[in-house]
């Protein structure tokens, strides 16, 4: 890895008795059991635990779901839903685990997917459809 890509072994934690209206950034892992309202960018692993809800989008090497999700996202390698999961939003993952119990309602593009997605034609080809 580059150095401006290492990921920092830090990780925050936002408990169960916090409400944010923001964005998060950060170069470590994120575990979310409060609330949170905006964009989560992480370069390690985003979970979001059983009391934890995302209303926005979430953009992360890694994420594991056991609460509630409504928006967008982008995971480049790992996105697991667990049991306890309520997603309710597109995405865009390399791979995808769902455990029994889950509840996800959108979209899901995976693997091979993400490239065509940034590639030229995909996106001429909406142009000409619009």
């Amino acid at each position: 890895m580059a150095k401006n890509q290492e990921v920092d072994n830090s990780r925050s934690h936002i408990s169960h008795d916090t409400r944010i209206q923001g964005d998060i950034e950060t170069n470590g892992d994120l575990r979310l059991d409060g609330t949170l309202v905006g964009t989560i960018r992480s370069k390690g692993k985003v979970v979001i635990g059983t009391t934890g809800k995302v209303e926005g989008e979430i953009y992360c090497q890694h994420s594991n779901i056991s609460g509630e999700v409504k928006g967008k996202m982008i995971v480049a390698e790992l996105l697991s839903l667990q049991s306890s999961a309520k997603v309710e939003c597109d995405i865009h993952t390399g791979k995808l685990a769902i455990e029994p119990g889950a509840l996800f309602t959108g979209s899901c593009s995976m693997g091979a997917v993400l490239k065509e997605m940034n590639s030229g034609p995909a996106v001429e080809r909406q142009e000409k459809t619009a």
